[in-house]
């Protein structure tokens, strides 16, 4: 069985169902699942990681990062499009208290100063908890910021749709299970791990960087996050183009497990949005293969 973030009706519920249509487990917070997980209570689990608006998702980071080491095994994109959703009969002009989740919140907030300067705005778990408590006709909240999935749910009908201040806006998702081999290289794929340094020093994060560029290794997203030991020391979180079996992606991690403290493999796996990378000339599988038969020359030169 799957889990999810949920409750259902989560803009994961909806991503978790463009994958499988079979019986998956909600629970309540992004932690709750992922320890499912390791717990052995759910095969995997869907959770977001990172938003084309907000950046990274920092709960899904931080537990990915510590703790019993878990894998990403696939990944979701989802667009993601808000919806003001009410109790019926309530009209836009009657809503002063407004529930969502912080990154929805984020993502409205000049749609709701525009057009509701005068409402709070009160974040809370998921838009889809907060499209059940607005349901609630005893609730102190008058409308949910929240996807269609979450207010049809619950009951709600529309008073404001197409709420986002950007309307392409993306959230991607991953599906996260415990370590396990990762799936066959499809040339379009991603490698996501956790650098952490030896010390903090001026060029620690270059020296990470040119792991990846001096083997043509391209960075489709890189955040420092917090170790939680002492105040200023940070690890790196970063997602990569090209699997752990292509030669240039294998010696960037073969450079990073000499630099580092530590390097975290969270796994390589299908780019949902099947981009091949543009590898430049000199960094091909076959120019790796190469350079190892002319080095094996030099080794093990030829009798005449």
């Amino acid at each position: 069985m799957l889990g999810y973030f949920g409750p259902a009706g989560t803009f994961t519920h909806q991503a978790l169902l463009t994958i499988s249509d079979g019986e998956a487990m909600p629970f309540a917070t992004v932690a709750e699942a992922l320890e499912a997980v390791r717990a052995g209570v759910v095969e995997a689990a869907l959770v977001p990681i990172e938003n084309s608006v907000e950046g990274g998702v920092s709960a899904t980071l931080d537990i990915l990062g510590n703790g019993k080491r878990l894998m990403i095994v696939r990944e979701v994109l989802l667009p993601v499009q808000f919806n003001l959703y009410a109790r019926p009969g309530t009209t836009l002009a009657e809503v002063r208290r407004v529930l969502t989740h912080p990154h929805s919140a984020a993502q409205t907030r000049h749609w709701m100063i525009d057009n509701l300067p005068d409402a709070h705005v009160t974040e809370g778990g998921s838009n889809a908890a907060a499209a059940q408590e607005v349901a609630d006709p005893a609730s102190r909240f008058d409308a949910a910021i929240c996807g269609e999935i979450a207010g049809t749910t619950y009951g709600l009908v529309p008073i404001a749709t197409e709420i986002a201040d950007n309307s392409s806006a993306v959230t991607r998702f991953v599906l996260v299970s415990l370590p396990t081999a990762p799936p066959p290289p499809t040339g379009a794929d991603k490698t996501t791990l956790v650098a952490y340094m030896h010390a903090d020093h001026a060029g620690a994060l270059l020296e990470i960087l040119e792991q990846f560029s001096s083997r043509g290794v391209n960075l489709t997203r890189i955040e420092s996050r917090p170790t939680k030991t002492t105040l200023g020391s940070y690890c790196f979180s970063i997602d990569a183009e090209g699997h752990l079996r292509d030669p240039r992606v294998a010696e960037a991690m073969l450079g990073l497990h000499r630099i580092c403290a530590d390097v975290l493999f969270l796994g390589s796996y299908a780019r949902a949005d099947e981009v091949r990378p543009q590898i430049a000339r000199g960094f091909t599988d076959a120019d790796f293969a190469a350079a190892r038969d002319w080095y094996a020359t030099l080794v093990n030169p030829a009798d005449d």
